[in-house]
């Protein structure tokens, strides 16, 4: 795992553009296509106007949702919107297809389109844990399947990539940002590893080939060495 700390949210945001952006490249220059899948927030909205004005192979990259809430097509709460920026064509972009009237069914079908492997899959942090639409205690986190459903959370059910997806990426990056972050940062980086589990849904997500960028309040302190003793 690599730790990246940056001055502000703006920084933190561009730095994780940047580097989205040269994996892509090299996905595409080692096979001729590259696949990616983005989760919503403000912040990563700010990472994906960065994104958009970087000169990218973007007719040789497909575009995928981590997840998104059950909810009309236009609804303010849905994510889909944030990919608008992205200068892409519109069979580019995988639009998970929560409006379906048997979801378990469209969850299958969304999970057909998938890439074997994405290159890169962009996480956030939530305040209490989550990742992804991984509720704390939610059984989806469990789920053997690629995508699948969360129960009702904060009002919505959603859709999600589950933790097999996300951990077959080649690369993934965790943007979290502001101090009401910084808690669970510390607590997933530098919490007790010795207990049985792990009670944050962000501990499903796999450390090897994974990037935290975080900005200055949302950083974590590293727990000081124990003192070397001698007889």
């Amino acid at each position: 795992m690599e730790l990246r700390v940056l001055a502000d949210v703006p920084a933190a945001a561009t730095w994780s553009a940047y580097t989205i952006a040269r994996r892509l490249r090299h996905a595409v220059d080692a096979r001729g296509r590259a696949t990616v899948a983005f989760s919503g927030g403000s912040t990563p909205a700010l990472m994906l106007v960065d994104l958009a004005a970087m000169d990218l192979p973007w007719s040789s990259i497909d575009v995928f949702q981590v997840d998104e809430r059950v909810a009309p097509d236009g609804d303010s709460a849905r994510n889909l919107g944030l990919l608008d920026v992205l200068p892409v064509r519109a069979r580019q972009v995988h639009a998970m297809p929560v409006t379906a009237k048997d979801l378990r069914a469209a969850t299958r079908r969304y999970a057909s389109q998938l890439p074997d492997r994405f290159d890169v899959v962009h996480l956030g942090l939530g305040d209490d844990g989550h990742t992804a639409s991984w509720p704390p205690g939610d059984p989806v986190i469990d789920s053997v399947r690629a995508v699948d459903l969360s129960e009702p959370y904060n009002g919505f059910v959603r859709m999600t990539l589950t933790p097999p997806a996300v951990n077959g990426a080649r690369c993934r990056i965790v943007l979290a940002t502001g101090s009401s972050k910084r808690p669970m940062v510390q607590l997933w980086l530098f919490g007790d590893r010795a207990l049985p589990g792990d009670p944050l849904p962000i501990g499903r997500v796999r450390r090897t080939g994974t990037v935290v960028v975080v900005d200055t309040a949302a950083a974590p302190t590293a727990p000081a060495a124990p003192a070397a003793t001698g007889r």
